[in-house]
């Protein structure tokens, strides 16, 4: 709901192949150990450790162990993120890059009680603003060189980013110029220092999202790819396995199980 989705599983073995999504990805072990790689290297979180996976950065999850693996985790959009930024620094700004795995009781406690409260609208705000402030203390001591333009035309990031969340079909690059006022490659290089991610990437993660409320709906894998905006049902398996390390008829089947861990 608005940019924020809760997430909790359990499992055993390696469900996940390496994928990429446009989303800040907080969350922290509750059983077992969790490895994965990220950024060239194995991460490994031990229970009660927080993990972060920033918006773009292939990533891959498995059981480190036979035991299960249990994690919950929140997906925050970068808009929510970058809004919160502003609050605590005074200035629109990147979120500076994170340790991917890190011991932050505080934080830890953030990720657990989201899952206890309601999808109200101030209480998602207080979310969101809390792991800003987390993912700040959680800043990795060697930071991303920085690749930044001088200036954010701010009004014109918002309306291109409003007009590729409510077109889930195929956007042209000229669509965009009119709409935001900036040539196609202003845009793409202030809308990657403030979201994360390439317009392009955004708009098939927008038009993926969309896919999976369809799915979460029992509907027909090739209604579902053309709803979407995608050529074909193959082109739109690809897509989603890149995005979410499993293919849309496993996704479809895992949500009509229970989840692995009761509802408090």
């Amino acid at each position: 709901m608005d940019g924020v989705e809760l997430f909790r599983a359990g499992l055993r073995g390696h469900p996940y192949s390496r994928h990429r999504h446009d989303v800040y990805a907080v969350g922290v072990t509750e059983a077992g150990a969790q490895a994965f790689h990220y950024r060239g290297t194995v991460e490994r979180s031990a229970p009660g450790q927080v993990f972060v996976l920033h918006p773009d950065e292939l990533h891959d999850g498995w059981a480190d162990g036979p035991d299960l693996l249990g994690y919950a985790q929140v997906y925050v959009a970068p808009a929510r993120i970058a809004d919160a930024l502003s609050a605590i620094t005074g200035r629109p700004t990147p979120l500076p890059f994170a340790a991917p795995v890190t011991d932050d009781p505080v934080l830890a406690r953030t990720i657990r009680a989201a899952f206890e409260a309601t999808t109200e609208p101030l209480a998602l705000d207080a979310l969101v603003l809390e792991l800003a402030e987390g993912l700040l203390r959680c800043r990795a001591t060697a930071p991303r060189a920085p690749d930044r333009p001088s200036r954010l035309d701010l009004a014109a990031l918002d309306r291109g980013r409003e007009f590729l969340e409510n077109r889930p079909v195929v956007v042209r690059s000229s669509e965009l110029e009119a709409v935001t006022g900036l040539d196609r490659y202003q845009f793409a290089r202030q809308f990657r220092a403030l979201y994360g991610t390439s317009p392009y990437r955004y708009s098939i993660m927008r038009r993926l999202d969309l896919a999976r409320e369809k799915l979460r709906m029992a509907r027909p894998l090739a209604e579902t790819a053309l709803a979407a905006g995608f050529a074909d049902q193959a082109h739109f398996t690809r897509m989603f396995k890149a995005a979410f390390g499993m293919t849309p008829g496993c996704y479809a089947r895992l949500c009509r199980r229970p989840g692995p861990y009761p509802e408090p």
